[in-house]
């Protein structure tokens, strides 16, 4: 594929040409400065160091800040409330509705703040499924929003790059800025999802994030419409081509956990599950470093020290240009974008068969929770509605000294336009159909809570998923814990008995008695919003002995 720089008068040029190119005028983006179209990763560095972007670190990766917005901003997100999709939306906190008049003022401010701006575009497709695939462009103010949709979807070839039509389009702009008050909005930062128009607007913030689960947002909506799966979760396949799918929201070892050397590598994100097995909606992975060590997770480690990793708000020295990935002063979502590719193991064309195994991450910081336990489908539809997990105190503003249960439906509630149980019923029809063994795996402390218990060793989380995975638990007994109904095994290779069953590893077991009925309380109370969607076998899949 031939990228090009033109300018704005070639770009109004109407004809066959140019009509299969990227052009802004097209979009409502009247005399654009010079676009930018389809650069590579090398060409996208010069203009993001020489536009100021970026620093280019000693081993080659691109480092930018994006401060002073360092994650995504979800109550700035909005669905345009219009007829097409209005009934099928679950509106809420999450889907917060913006009227289509609304939509369209602010599509006018920001295609006029456009107005001389130099441009770069990227088309790419998502979904590696061939027959699901949605072909997207992404337009963006930024030299390194351009790299960062080409490092984490996947890229076209050159008959591929002449024939694109996109479905969707991305229109990024952090130099906007909305007023609260003239716009209906709730700050400077939008981000705007219009399914009628098959048009994302971004503006006021430079976050990564938002361009990549701004769209993961559109699949989550196009996919169950056809029947298919759309997945907030890791994949990867064993020697014997056996799928595994890990479900679990920031911070329960999502990435790292799929990032395996005996294993190949699907996507380490999100994934459709369609009629022909498993597929990957992303051809780049965007990891998060803090504190990422060579020892525990090597494969990751590789890919940040590498030409063509772009760094997002990880420290870096000016003048040595030595990165520090330790360092969280910018903030403690410092992250990773990088090709798929660059994980020697991975998968190239992005798909796997059905699952033969589902692991369900948690970090369960109240140190309650077995490290590992099989779930019955029913059981396995309450955790996936609940998508549990715990913030530890310290991370977030806000937070007390105690860890706070958080519950994400599907483990990902913040990208799901339609209702919780529309992606439970399709998963649970999938369990059903391919016989899928299902895990909840606590990531999490053990022996006591955060500040008391420890962290479970990574080695020993790795070791039972192992396990769980090469049928090694088949011939092991399990034991019925009473507060959350959970079979746990008795022995595993390499892992100490005594974690096994979180109650013996408390030396205080009043303590963790009075702990886990809290735990339970807070699942039930949080369930009662699906308790007449999802039916009474999974409503009462959660033990309640021992509640009282």
């Amino acid at each position: 594929m031939k990228p090009e720089s033109v300018t704005a008068a070639r770009i109004r040029v109407k004809g066959n040409v140019t009509q299969m190119r990227p052009c802004p005028h097209d979009y409502g983006i009247m005399n654009p400065g010079k676009v930018h179209r389809n650069l590579t990763t090398a060409c996208l560095y010069e203009f993001a160091i020489r536009n100021g972007e970026g620093m280019l670190a000693r081993e080659g990766q691109l480092v930018i800040n994006a401060a002073p917005h360092t994650g995504r901003s979800p109550s700035d997100k909005f669905i345009v409330d219009e007829p097409g999709s209005r009934d099928s939306i679950s509106w809420g906190a999450v889907n917060r509705p913006l009227a289509a008049e609304r939509f369209d003022a602010l599509h006018r401010l920001l295609l006029a703040h456009l107005e001389g701006k130099e441009l770069f575009v990227q088309d790419c497709f998502v979904g590696a499924s061939r027959r699901h695939r949605l072909p997207i462009r992404v337009i963006s103010e930024k030299a390194w929003h351009s790299l960062f949709a080409r490092s984490m979807f996947i890229r076209l070839n050159d008959v591929e790059a002449e024939k694109h039509r996109p479905e969707f389009t991305v229109i990024s702009a952090p130099s906007f800025h909305a007023r609260p008050l003239r716009d209906g909005v709730n700050s400077e930062v939008v981000i705007l999802v219009n399914f009628a128009e098959k048009l994302i607007l971004i503006g006021g913030t430079a976050y990564g994030g938002e361009i990549k689960k701004s769209i993961f947002t559109v699949m989550n909506y196009l996919m169950p419409r056809k029947g298919v799966l759309s997945m907030h979760c890791s994949a990867n396949v064993g020697l014997k081509g056996d799928t595994a799918l890990f479900f679990g929201l920031s911070g329960t070892g999502k990435t790292t956990l799929s990032a395996d050397p005996d294993r190949a590598l699907i996507g380490d994100d999100e994934h459709g599950w369609d009629e022909e097995g498993v597929f990957n909606f992303e051809g780049g992975c965007y990891a998060k470093v803090i504190n990422l060590s060579r020892e525990l997770e090597p494969e990751i480690h590789e890919c940040v020290h590498r030409f063509g990793a772009l760094l997002e708000n990880v420290a870096i020295d000016p003048v040595t240009r030595k990165i520090d990935l330790n360092n969280a002063s910018i903030t403690e979502n410092t992250r990773a974008a990088y090709p798929i590719s660059a994980i020697r193991n991975s998968i190239p064309a992005g798909t796997g068969g059905h699952p033969k195994n589902i692991l369900m991450l948690t970090c369960d910081a109240f140190g309650v929770l077995p490290p590992i336990s099989r779930l019955t489908p029913e059981q396995a539809m309450y955790h996936f509605l609940s998508g549990y997990t715990a913030k530890i105190a310290g991370t977030e503003d806000g937070l007390g000294r105690e860890p706070e249960a958080t519950f994400s439906s599907c483990f990902g509630a913040p990208f799901l336009p339609l209702r919780p149980t529309v992606y439970a019923g399709l998963l649970r029809e999938k369990i059903a159909g391919h016989d899928v063994a299902c895990w909840l795996v606590n990531t999490g402390w053990s022996g006591g809570g955060f500040g008391t218990g420890s962290r479970i060793r990574i080695d020993h989380t790795r070791a039972l998923i192992n396990a769980a995975l090469n049928g090694e638990f088949d011939g092991v007994p399990f034991v019925v814990e009473p507060f959350f109904g959970l079979s746990i095994p008795v022995a595993c290779p390499g892992v100490p008995a005594e974690i096994l069953n979180p109650r013996s590893a408390w030396s205080d077991k009043d303590g963790y008695d009075g702990t886990a009925r809290r735990l339970v309380g807070n699942f039930h109370q949080n369930f009662r919003q699906f308790e007449s969607l999802a039916g009474k076998e999974v409503a009462s899949a959660l033990s309640l002995t021992n509640l009282t």
